[in-house]
């Protein structure tokens, strides 16, 4: 379907954004698109991108000529439960579907609208200057939210970011930025879900930049089951301050394309961080998961266990990264990636990486990847259970470790059936 090369995509995107006239942000908008088309969107040699070729992955299945369709939404896919919902429509924010009602200590608006306030601290986190995506999604976001927790609210309700795309009637290119503000010993729990229907290709470049201050909380979901053409890359920038504490759990369960770039900024004392993600992909899936945590001060603490279950011509990609900065004396950061294979089609590059420019720390990685136990398979099976049951069961184990670790019971119930489903698990 394309009728890209590889020479030339970047210049239709920088072109199309070019024709296009923005009354927000624009000083910052500008900066951006030089960026890009002096970048360039990554080439097959790009390191950050050696096993997720996107350019050429773009170039073959979109055009970037076609009008985006408006998108038609059916709201039996829209989750329903005591939380605040938002919910894009093919990268618009749907006001209809949406409750921006204002609330005690919660401020909930379309960013465009919220220039003074975040003027300051939009566009702070993600260096459009080196990051071809970032600079593209700075300069030709369409739509996005400004999510404000006011200093010592606690909001109980969770706030739910549901993207809908359509692509029925064509071709589909969104661009999203969203913006949260978490104040000084406020908590918050938001849950970001993705919904696709139709036969054409769609991709959506989000990025979201996170601010949470001083003993601030907050736990942040995205669950990625976007079956279909659909394609993702998905920018996450937290940046943490004194005794914050961020929870992080990714869940990537279908979709053609997945690229998930997490990066913590763990920048002040006594910190907790924890970064949890389960990619559980067959077919001809591409998950790719690339995490940061960047520990820049002392006496904090970061957790980090994503583990991968593949199967079909499914691939998984893991880059983990650990930076201790010579500031950060007391250190203790942990890092591990586990997969199981279940296809001889099936491939996992996993690379867990450590760079520590302190001596009073402690630190450790790691990274595994096999097949199941054959020993336990049988030990299961010597006890009456079917062999596809005992399958299931311990790949709903392996993948346990990280289900148990999700905090809110909503989102618990709603991962835990999807897996079980999945894995043909009761």
């Amino acid at each position: 379907m394309s009728v890209t090369t590889t020479s030339n995509v970047s210049e239709l995107i920088v072109q199309q954004i070019s024709g296009k006239s923005f009354s927000n942000f624009e000083q910052k908008r500008k900066e951006a698109l030089k960026s890009l088309a002096a970048l360039g969107l990554p080439a097959a040699k790009n390191e950050e991108y050696k096993f997720t070729p996107i350019t050429r992955i773009l170039e073959k299945n979109f055009s970037f000529t076609s009008a985006k369709p408006a998108g038609i939404v059916d709201e039996n896919v829209l989750l329903k439960g005591d939380f605040r919902r938002l919910v894009f429509v093919n990268g618009v924010l749907s006001e209809k579907l949406s409750d921006l009602t204002p609330a005690n200590g919660l401020t909930i608006a379309p960013l465009a609208a919220a220039n003074d306030k975040v003027e300051n601290k939009f566009g702070s986190l993600l260096n459009h200057e080196v990051n071809a995506f970032a600079a593209w999604n700075t300069a030709a976001w369409e739509a996005g939210v400004y999510i404000a927790v006011e200093a010592g609210k606690v909001i109980e309700q969770p706030i739910v970011i549901q993207h809908v795309i359509d692509s029925s009637a064509g071709e589909v290119v969104s661009v999203v930025r969203n913006l949260i503000h978490v104040a000084k010993s406020a908590e918050v729990t938001i849950i970001e879900t993705f919904h696709s229907t139709g036969s054409n290709p769609d991709f959506l470049n989000l990025a979201t930049e996170t601010f949470v201050e001083e003993n601030a909380g907050l736990n942040y979901y995205s669950l990625q089951n976007n079956k279909g053409n659909h394609y993702l890359h998905n920018q996450h920038e937290i940046h943490q301050e004194k005794s914050s504490r961020v929870s992080s759990y990714t869940f990537s369960l279908d979709g053609k394309l997945i690229r998930n770039n997490l990066h913590l900024a763990l920048d002040g004392e006594n910190i907790e961080s924890h970064m949890y993600g389960l990619y559980l992909i067959a077919g001809e899936t591409l998950a790719d998961n690339h995490t940061v945590a960047d520990h820049r001060k002392a006496h904090s603490f970061s957790n980090e266990l994503y583990k991968g279950i593949v199967d079909g011509n499914a691939k998984g990609v893991f880059n983990g990264k650990i930076y201790v900065r010579p500031n950060a004396q007391k250190t203790n950061a942990f890092q591990a990636n586990r997969n199981i294979l279940l296809s001889d089609r099936a491939t996992v590059n996993t690379k867990p990486q450590l760079e520590i420019w302190a001596d009073d720390v402690k630190c450790s990685h790691g990274c595994t990847s096999g097949q199941l136990d054959e020993e336990a398979l049988f030990y299961l099976q010597a006890r009456g259970i079917s062999k596809d049951k005992a399958k299931a069961m311990m790949l709903y184990a392996f993948a346990g470790e990280v289900l148990d670790n999700i905090r809110n019971d909503y989102m618990k119930t709603l991962v835990e059936e999807m897996v079980a489903k999945r894995l043909n698990q009761d």
